[in-house]
C-alpha cells in the first residue's frame, strides 16, 4: 500500500510513521506543515529508507495537496495533521479553525477527486482514517467511560474543532461515499513530545529544577494512552476498520495529573538522585478556562472487532518515556530554546 500521513514530523504522526515502516512493507508519504511542533530529527530513524518520503505542505493549500494525491496516487490516508495544544486554542483558535477544520475538508474534497478519477483505487481498496481526540465528548462525572456513541459536547475550541472535523469525515462517508474511518483517542504520551504538554513538560523541568505546574487542585483525571499503543491501534482501523463506523482508542488508564506529576517526580529521584526531592518542585497555578474535569475511554469495540489491545502499561511506558528524555537531549534542548514552558491560555475570555 501507499500510505499518506499527514501531521507526519509530529509526536503521534512521526510514531506511525516509524511504525509504518519499520513494521510493515507499506510504501509512506508523509506530509507535514512544520509548524513549531513538526519536527524531522522525530523520523530520523526511517528517513533514509526508499519506501519514505517526506513533502513540506500545508493541508489547507489546495493545490499542494492535489499534486500530492496525484503524484503518490495513495491507498489509505492517515490524517493527524492537527492543531492540537488546548491551551494554544485558547489564545489563537482560528488557527484550529484553519488547520482542522479547513485543512481537513480539503483532504477529504481530495480524496473523493481521487476516487472518482478511476485509477484503479477504488472505495473498495481506499481508506481514509481520520484521528481525534475524546475532548469532542466534553467532560465526565465520576462515573462511566466516553463510548462510540457518546453524545458531543465540545468545550474548549481545540475540541470544538475536532469535533467539526469528525463530523465532516462522517458525512463524506455518508454523502459521497468516501470510506472514512474515525478514531478518538485519549491522551498520548512517550517519545519525541513537544514540551508544552503535561508529561513531556513535568519532565524537563524536573530535570532542570524548575517548577512543574498543575493547574487548579491536580485532581482532573486523564486517560494515558502510549504513543506506540496507539500507532498500532491506528494501523488495525486502517487495515481492518470498517467505513462509516467510529473506534475509541484507549488503555484504561485514568490517573489524575497530580498522580502522574508525582509519578514522573518519584521516577526522576530515582534515575536522577541528585535532584531529589522532585515532588518539591510541583507547583499549583491558576487553572485552564473551561478545564474537563474527567475524561475516559471504552475501547472495548475496538479489542472485540478489530482484536486490538494496549501492550504498554502506564507505569512501565512512563519509566521509559522519561529514560528517553533523559538520554535525549540531543532532541528536546533546541525545542526548550524556542519555547520554554511559559504559560498560555491565560486570556480573560469574559472581557468585554
Amino acid at each position: 500500500m501507499r500510505i499518506i500521513v499527514t501531521g507526519g514530523a509530529g509526536f503521534i504522526g512521526s510514531a506511525v510513521c516509524r511504525f509504518l515502516i519499520g513494521h510493515t512493507d507499506h510504501e509512506v508519504c508523509n506530509v507535514d506543515k512544520l509548524t513549531y511542533a513538526g519536527n524531522l530529527d522525530s523520523l530520523r530513524d526511517v528517513s533514509g529508507s526508499p519506501r519514505y518520503r517526506f513533502v513540506q505542505a500545508d493541508i489547507c493549500d489546495h493545490e499542494a495537496i492535489e499534486r500530492m494525491f496525484a503524484d503518490f496516487a495513495p491507498h489509505a490516508v492517515i490524517h493527524l495533521a492537527a492543531e492540537s495544544h488546548v491551551d494554544r486554542s485558547i489564545d489563537a483558535s482560528s488557527a484550529f479553525v484553519d488547520t482542522n477544520i479547513v485543512g481537513t475538508l480539503n483532504l477529504l474534497e481530495a480524496a473523493r477527486r481521487h476516487l472518482a478519477r478511476g485509477n484503479g483505487i477504488g472505495p473498495d481498496i481506499f481508506r481514509f482514517v481520520h484521528v481525534s481526540t475524546d475532548e469532542v465528548y466534553g467532560s465526565l462525572g465520576p462515573e462511566g467511560r466516553f463510548v462510540e456513541t457518546t453524545a458531543y459536547s465540545p468545550n474548549s475550541p481545540y475540541a470544538a474543532s475536532k469535533a467539526s472535523a469528525d463530523h465532516l469525515a462522517s458525512a463524506w462517508y455518508a454523502t459521497y461515499g468516501v470510506p472514512t474511518i474515525v478514531s478518538n483517542c485519549s491522551n498520548n504520551y512517550g517519545p519525541y513530545h513537544f514540551p508544552e504538554k503535561l508529561i513531556p513538560l513535568a519532565i524537563l523541568n524536573g530535570i532542570e529544577g524548575r517548577p512543574i505546574p498543575i493547574y487548579g487542585d491536580g485532581l482532573n483525571i486523564r486517560d494515558w494512552l502510549h504513543v506506540e499503543d496507539h500507532a498500532r491501534a491506528l494501523y488495525c482501523i486502517l487495515s481492518h476498520g470498517k467505513p462509516g463506523e467510529k473506534y475509541n482508542v484507549g488503555a484504561d488508564s485514568e490517573r489524575t495529573n497530580m498522580d502522574v506529576a508525582t509519578a514522573i517526580c518519584d521516577n526522576l529521584d530515582r534515575l536522577r538522585p541528585g535532584g531529589a526531592p522532585h515532588r518539591r518542585l510541583i507547583t499549583r497555578v491558576q487553572d485552564r478556562p473551561g478545564h474537563d474535569r474527567r475524561y475516559a475511554i471504552d475501547a472495548r469495540k475496538l479489542q472485540r472487532e478489530l482484536k486490538w489491545s494496549a501492550e504498554v502499561s502506564f507505569e512501565t511506558g512512563l519509566d521509559a518515556t522519561v529514560r528517553w528524555y533523559i538520554a535525549n537531549e540531543w532532541w528536546w534542548r533546541p525545542l526548550r530554546q524556542r519555547y520554554g514552558g511559559e504559560r498560555l491560555g491565560l486570556i480573560d475570555c469574559r472581557a468585554n
